[in-house]
């Protein structure tokens, strides 16, 4: 006879674990985070991109009237076409795109004129057109728009020419009348603002950072490593942030050096890509710095409280950089609060730290080094600072780049 005692036995073994049940519920969690962010991501991009939707709705319809009213085309479909392509095909390139797009109009036309008349028309002919183009397009410039317009217009020419007569001309035409009215509005008629499109796109990887470097302080300060590692996975999404940045960065620059507008704006651009590519290098050491905390806990190191308070100012700043920097004020709270981290730092290593923790104080330093950069000090400056409130002789110093 089997014992009620057994029974019990058998039920606690083959009864699931409570880790594995929370274990359960952090992967339903990540799962519904991601999806939070995904949607946050895309309404950012449609906020963020609001403007170029207007430009290319005003540069179709204005084609139209060019190509249709002045020109007299009856059928002026290229010309909003190449309006909208120069606009939403590369932004912060649509020069240059505009110049590809003419000449692939142009490559398309000659090598589908020559080898209809060499070999009239039929399927075998459209390919024979079509790789011929796209292979001189490519071999010319291997750009995307080039090579995109070569092959329709290509296409176009070896399926229509025989039935619409005329068609090379308009096509030529309305390429350009499409690709100049499309630089007219971004240049001209409804030029993107240069400043508000940068801030807006560098509000969220510095709001990432910010966050995840607050988390790690407060890992660091209970001693738990879930919430450090939630931290380095999340500050992976910030290279999605830094490239939409880039874009934006791409197409202000464009404005100002193009269009009259804005110009005045110039400096303040060259201002924002500094303190940009200094952030990016503040988000590597972050990463660096998420790592140490991760091994300080697990190798159970000393943590004074002064770490993870210094890792704690040090998201401060980053916040106040994203104010301070995005409405173009004088950035004395970034650089104050980017110092007390510094400051905070050295009272965690007079307090005692072990291996990982020296390491961690020294990327503190090193953001703090980026972060008084960006807000436009030189390296001997900020080095200056930080060495005035470090200690030199624990051999913790700023990078010297």
């Amino acid at each position: 006879m089997v014992s009620l005692r057994w029974w019990g036995v058998q039920a606690r073994r083959h009864a699931p674990s409570d880790r594995c049940a929370e274990r359960v519920e952090r992967a339903l969690e990540d799962l519904r985070r991601r999806g939070r962010v995904t949607l946050r991501h895309r309404l950012r991009q449609v906020q963020a991109n609001l403007i170029v939707a207007v430009q290319a709705g005003a540069a179709g319809a204005l084609a139209w009237v060019v190509a249709h009213e002045g020109l007299g085309n009856d059928r002026p479909v290229f010309a909003p076409v190449a309006a909208v392509g120069t606009i939403v095909s590369s932004v912060g390139q649509r020069l240059r795109r505009t110049v590809e797009l003419i000449v692939g109009v142009a490559v398309g036309i000659g090598i589908g004129d020559l080898l209809i008349a060499v070999a009239g028309t039929g399927p075998w002919q459209v390919g024979v057109v079509v790789a011929v183009a796209v292979t001189l397009a490519i071999a010319l410039s291997g750009q995307g728009a080039l090579v995109a317009q070569a092959a329709s217009t290509a296409v176009l020419i070896a399926t229509l020419s025989p039935t619409v007569q005329d068609l090379e001309v308009p096509r030529v035409i309305d390429a350009l009348v499409g690709g100049l009215t499309g630089l007219l509005v971004v240049i001209l008629l409804l030029p993107l603002n240069p400043l508000r499109t940068v801030r807006r796109a560098a509000a969220p990887p510095l709001e990432t950072l910010s966050t995840q470097l607050a988390t790690t302080a407060t890992a660091l300060r209970s001693r738990q490593t879930a919430p450090a590692w939630q931290a380095q996975h999340d500050l992976q999404s910030i290279a999605t942030d830094l490239g939409h940045l880039d874009e934006a960065l791409s197409g202000a620059r464009e404005v100002v050096n193009l269009s009259p507008v804005r110009r005045s704006r110039r400096h303040a651009i060259l201002l924002y890509e500094h303190g940009i590519e200094q952030m990016t290098r503040a988000t590597h050491s972050s990463r660096d710095l998420i790592r140490r905390a991760i091994t300080t806990i697990n190798d159970n190191e000393p943590i004074p409280a002064a770490l993870p308070a210094a890792i704690d100012t040090l998201a401060a700043a980053v916040r106040h950089l994203r104010d301070e920097f995005g409405f173009l004020r004088p950035p004395d709270d970034t650089r104050r609060t980017a110092l007390r981290a510094v400051a905070l730092s050295t009272e965690a290593v007079d307090a005692g730290i072990g291996f990982s923790g020296t390491i961690i104080v020294g990327e503190i330093r090193s953001i703090t080094t980026y972060i008084l950069r960006a807000t436009g000090l030189r390296l001997t400056e900020a080095n200056h600072l930080i060495r005035r409130l470090g200690t030199d002789q624990h051999g913790i110093l700023p990078p010297a780049e």
